[in-house]
């Protein structure tokens, strides 16, 4: 499974705005842009979708921008990457519909991964991923020390 760059940057624009979940405040897509290097225009469009999705909403006016629906904690990466990227939660319990012995093996072994991995993006949280963020920044922090 590989990280789209919509997904990147759309879970980038999440963290920056999971920074600022505690302030109330709406950030304004220039800013969440600005600090983490996203094109304007793509970053609208991703905020459309997760808007869409139920993830962030955003607010009119001068004051302004885009916020999450729920606490970061209660956001998980793989809600965020089923919005922008459509994936279904496989159960496996489908029918193999192949031609061939060989293609069977083949789907059979490519749903055992996709369960794998969807069981890793349900165990994190957007919260997690700050966390972890920010346990990084203080390691590096502390090499500059």
């Amino acid at each position: 499974m590989e990280l789209s760059c919509k997904s990147e940057y759309a879970i980038l624009a999440l963290l920056e705005m999971a920074a600022h979940y505690e302030s109330g405040e709406p950030l304004q897509i220039r800013h969440i842009a600005a600090r983490q290097n996203i094109p304007d225009r793509y970053l609208e469009q991703l905020l459309a979708t997760l808007r869409r999705g139920g993830i962030v909403k955003s607010q009119r006016g001068s004051k302004g921008g885009y916020l999450l629906t729920r606490e970061p904690r209660k956001i998980i990466l793989f809600e965020i990457l089923e919005c922008l990227e459509g994936l279904e939660a496989r159960t496996g319990e489908e029918k193999v519909n192949s031609k061939t012995v060989d293609s069977s093996v083949i789907e059979e072994i490519w749903q055992e991964a996709s369960r794998a991995a969807n069981s890793v993006l349900q165990k994190y949280t957007l919260q997690d991923l700050c966390e972890k963020r920010d346990s990084r920044r203080q390691l590096d922090i502390m090499y500059y020390i």
